[in-house]
Parts: structure tokens; C-alpha cells; sequence
């Protein structure tokens, strides 16, 4: 007899229709049985801020919306240096370089390949990268620098991208992460709840990230900024954050689930209820375009919800 397994439209109806306290105990389950049971901080640096061309209806430094996000070219190696040292102090294990436009120009890449290997020279932290669509052979370059992890966010669900950025596919990030795998290259993948998804829509970004085999999954709250076209986005109900945490552990037993972009927000209640739900990684200190964290409270916090650093 042949077994039968749910298929994503069973899986999504399930999990829509379990109780929040119901789902969340279940993804407390599986995080003792499946997850990394030492929490992975990592800390980004805004390397290239502002003009770009593509629309995303979130994002401060797209050059469609009016806002007051900076606009600046490439950091010095310098500053990257000394924000990476920094961060290696705090007991951070992964530090990402961040640039803003749909894709780096070899130049960048090369520039940024210069930046890597003088700091494996200096500094045994992680490097991780987001440089927007980058190619098959920048990524092998990025590689062979040493960089360990390329992150590229589906944002939302194939069938809700469309309604938020019309400038690029996010098929072209797909094959994005595909070409970073290719390369050598972890990949981490998330998205950003809040943009007027449902919970079905959340639920199918979290079964795309399964398909994609995606180590590390940031999710992100919406932090409406001014002058876009989701500035008056009402705020996501902390109920919402906490079932989506559950609902990805389930579908992702064994990825790293980052909280990110939005923290700031959340209350100490919440923020213990994401932990029991799954969540095992985190972005700690400041963000792209909006304050993050606190990094000692957060250590603190991660430790007290039973996590080692």
C-alpha cells in the first residue's frame, strides 16, 4: 500500500486552523527535537546605503519613495574593519556587509572580495553578504574570498511578491540563492511580515523556504517607514508574529529562525513567546534604516530562554 503525505494546500488549511497555544507548544517540540540548540547572533552594517532603482513598496532607500534614509557609495574597508572587530568582541559570530541596488557591479565585488580576505587576516568572525542579484561568477569570486553565506529575501509568497515590487521577479531571486549555493555559499532567506499578507501567504513563503532547503530564515516586522508607500500599514498583531514563528518552525524543523528588522517593538512577553516558538537566531544590534537592539539585554534574554552563545 502507498502512503499518502499532506500536500501544501492540507499543510496550509492545518496550521490556519490550530489554536495560537496549540501551535506554539508543537513548535516547541520541535525546536527541542530538531533545532540548533546554540543561538546564532549575527550583526549586518549598512555598506551602501540609498539610490536604488527598484520599487519595493517596504524598502527607505528605494529612489521611487521620498525619505529620509542616507545615500552614500561603498564604506572603506576601514569602517567595515572596525565595525566587524566590534561586533567579534561582543561574542557576534557572523558579520554581514549589506549594499542597496537590484545588483553589485564587478567593481564592488572585487572591492568587497579585497575586504574579506583582509579581514580573515585579522578577525576569525563569519562573513556573510547581501548584495542584491549577484551572478554565478561573483558569487564563486565571493567564495573563493571567503565569504561563508549569501542572504537574498523572497520578501513574501510567490503569489503576493507581484503586488509588492514590480521591477524585479522573485524567480530572479530564487535563482539567486540557487547560483550562491552552486557557488559553495550558505544561503539565508526570509521575508518580512506585515505587508497585508494573510496567514495562507505566510505560510506559503514558509514552504518555499523549505523547498529551498534554506538555512537561515530572518523574518522581519514591518517597520512602516515615511514617505512609501506601506507608511500607513497598521502594525501586525503580536498574536500574527508569534503564530508565523510557529508556523515556520513547523515547516523548517532544522533552519536557524533569525528575528530581525522590527524588534524593536516587541515587548518582553512576546519576545519569550517567539523564543519558546522556535525562534534560535537573531540579528543583534542596529539595522539597515532602524534601531535594533540592545546587545547585552538581547544576550541576556536569549541565554534566560535556555539557548547557549
Amino acid at each position: 500500500m502507498t502512503a499518502s503525505f499532506p500536500g501544501d494546500a492540507e499543510i496550509a488549511e492545518c496550521l490556519h486552523s490550530c489554536p495560537t497555544g496549540e501551535l506554539c507548544e508543537a513548535a516547541h517540540e520541535v525546536t527541542l527535537r530538531c533545532a540548533h540548540k546554540k543561538f546564532d547572533m549575527c550583526s549586518i552594517i549598512n555598506a551602501k546605503s540609498g539610490r536604488c532603482g527598484e520599487n519595493c513598496k517596504w524598502c527607505a532607500q528605494s529612489a521611487h519613495f521620498h525619505t529620509n534614509a542616507e545615500n552614500y557609495p561603498l564604506l572603506p574597508y576601514s569602517t567595515v574593519k572596525e565595525h566587524a572587530l566590534y561586533n567579534e568582541r561582543k561574542g557576534v559570530g557572523r558579520f554581514s556587509l549589506v549594499t542597496s541596488g537590484k545588483r553589485p557591479s564587478d567593481s564592488e565585488v572585487g572591492q568587497i572580495c579585497g575586504y574579506i580576505e583582509k579581514l580573515s587576516e585579522c578577525s576569525g568572525i563569519s562573513i556573510c553578504l547581501s548584495l542584491g542579484l549577484a551572478d554565478e561568477n561573483q558569487l564563486a569570486m565571493l567564495k573563493r574570498a571567503g565569504a561563508a553565506r549569501y542572504h537574498c529575501n523572497l520578501e513574501s509568497a510567490p503569489s503576493f511578491f507581484g503586488k509588492l515590487c514590480t521591477t524585479h521577479t522573485q524567480e530572479e531571486k530564487i535563482e539567486t540563492l540557487k547560483a550562491a549555493r552552486k557557488a559553495g555559499l550558505e544561503i539565508c532567506s526570509g521575508g518580512i511580515i506585515g505587508m497585508g499578507e494573510d496567514e495562507r501567504e505566510r505560510i506559503e513563503l514558509a514552504l518555499t523556504l523549505r523547498k529551498l532547503e534554506v538555512e537561515s530564515i530572518p523574518i522581519n516586522i514591518l517597520h512602516p517607514v515615511p514617505g512609501t508607500p506601506l507608511e500607513n500599514m497598521e502594525p501586525i498583531p503580536d498574536e500574527q508574529i508569534v503564530r508565523t514563528v510557529a508556523i515556520f518552525r513547523l515547516i523548517n524543523p532544522f533552519a536557524y529562525l533569525r528575528l530581525a528588522g522590527g524588534r524593536a517593538r516587541l515587548g518582553k512577553e512576546t519576545l519569550a513567546k517567539l523564543l519558546h516558538a522556535g525562534i534560535n537566531a537573531a540579528i543583534v544590534g542596529d539595522l539597515l534604516t532602524t534601531l535594533g537592539s540592545d546587545m547585552e539585554s538581547d544576550k541576556k534574554c536569549f541565554r534566560e530562554a535556555g539557548y547557549e552563545l
